[in-house]
């Protein structure tokens, strides 16, 4: 019984000392992978950062799709607004049908600057 009880236990240590150091090799194999797969990837990366700095401006919620291509340079009209849906903006066309990008995440600021603007403007005709 003793060595049934000590075979169980070899087996059962071999079995977790196995499967740790398997676990710890395909981490290290995926992280291997991801960092490859940034690096190759890594003007796309870089250009949704830009993006994302550009449309996060403090003064600016949105910018034209000529002032986005213009400092993004190197990419086609439709790769670049690629970038940007994956960077997280949004297109909006005004009356001019110009084209225009905001980030969804400040929607809710470019709401309340609409209707700041559309009480200011209410107060100028109520002054008159």
């Amino acid at each position: 019984m003793d060595s049934l009880v000590v075979g169980l236990l070899a087996t059962l240590v071999g079995a977790i000392v196995g499967g740790a150091v398997s676990y710890l090799l395909n981490r290290q194999l995926h992280a291997q992978q991801l960092e490859r797969l940034r690096s190759e990837h890594k003007t796309e990366f870089a250009a949704e950062d830009t993006a994302r700095h550009f449309l996060g401006h403090r003064g600016y919620t949105d910018r034209s799709f000529e002032v986005l291509r213009k400092h993004l340079g190197g990419f086609e009209d439709d790769e670049l607004r690629r970038i940007l849906v994956r960077a997280g903006a949004v297109r909006t066309y005004r009356d001019d049908g110009s084209e225009w990008w905001r980030l969804l995440s400040r929607m809710d600021e470019y709401i309340g600057q609409k209707a700041r603007r559309a009480e200011h403007a209410d107060d100028g005709r109520a002054a008159e």
